[in-house]
């Protein structure tokens, strides 16, 4: 929650139910509280909310079908929403997709987010998606592991192994990678590391100089003052 009108009333308990919110902290990367949001009053009032990572945020009315969200993806939900975890597979856990998996359904609206912009898209047969771009998709999708391109081709041009989609229905994709982010992040944070150790060294160096200097004009003005 970003910010809300001061007359909407804000109550929090288990996602579900103890043994469901477990389940969920556990296998689904949520929270085992949510936090439920009631206006009691007869004109609109507004809640806003937001995610912990910058991206865009998309609202689907579920009119009573089922979609599966990957863990960390899901926001909020209105009420005839209901949300549990589902079995995702080895296939999904390989990819980078993670062993389960959100199941939403019911009547009503849910949002979810993504790390970027989210472009939806709609397949029929097969399509190839990178690791750890797909955030949502509908049942009616399957996972299955595909080379990039030939071996040496996989092999060289550091895309490896992809996510080779099929079926139909619409899947949502995120432009942007947390893996990604952190394999760029890990060389910036060792060289900015390995500058501060040099920094340290010289104030070191800097400091110890200084210190001797300053024993040496001691020195310096005890002779002075013995000799007089």
């Amino acid at each position: 929650m970003v910010s809300m009108d001061s007359m909407v009333t804000m109550t929090t308990e288990f996602s579900g139910g103890f043994f469901p919110a477990l389940a969920k902290k556990l296998f689904g990367g949520e929270s085992l509280f949510v936090n439920i949001f009631s206006n009691n009053t007869s004109r609109p009032l507004q809640v806003v909310l937001s995610q912990s990572v910058v991206g865009d945020i998309v609202e689907i009315d579920l009119q009573g079908r089922e979609i599966y969200l990957q863990p960390g993806a899901y926001i909020a939900h209105s009420p005839g929403v209901h949300m549990s975890v589902g079995w995702a597979g080895f296939t999904s856990w390989f990819m980078g997709e993670g062993l389960f998996k959100l199941k939403i359904v019911g009547k009503g609206k849910v949002f979810f987010g993504a790390y970027g912009g989210i472009t939806k898209k709609t397949i029929q047969g097969q399509f190839i998606v990178d690791n750890s771009h797909l955030v949502a998709y509908d049942p009616g999708i399957q996972m299955g592991i595909k080379l990039s391109g030939g071996l040496l081709g996989s092999l060289t041009s550091g895309e490896g192994l992809v996510n080779r989609l099929s079926g139909y229905g619409d899947i949502y994709l995120q432009s942007r990678s947390m893996d990604g982010l952190l394999r760029f992040l890990r060389p910036q944070i060792g060289k900015v590391a390995s500058s501060a150790r040099r920094r340290a060294r010289v104030s070191g160096m800097v400091r110890n100089q200084a210190i001797n200097n300053m024993g040496n004009i001691g020195n310096i003005a005890g002779n002075f003052f013995d000799e007089r």
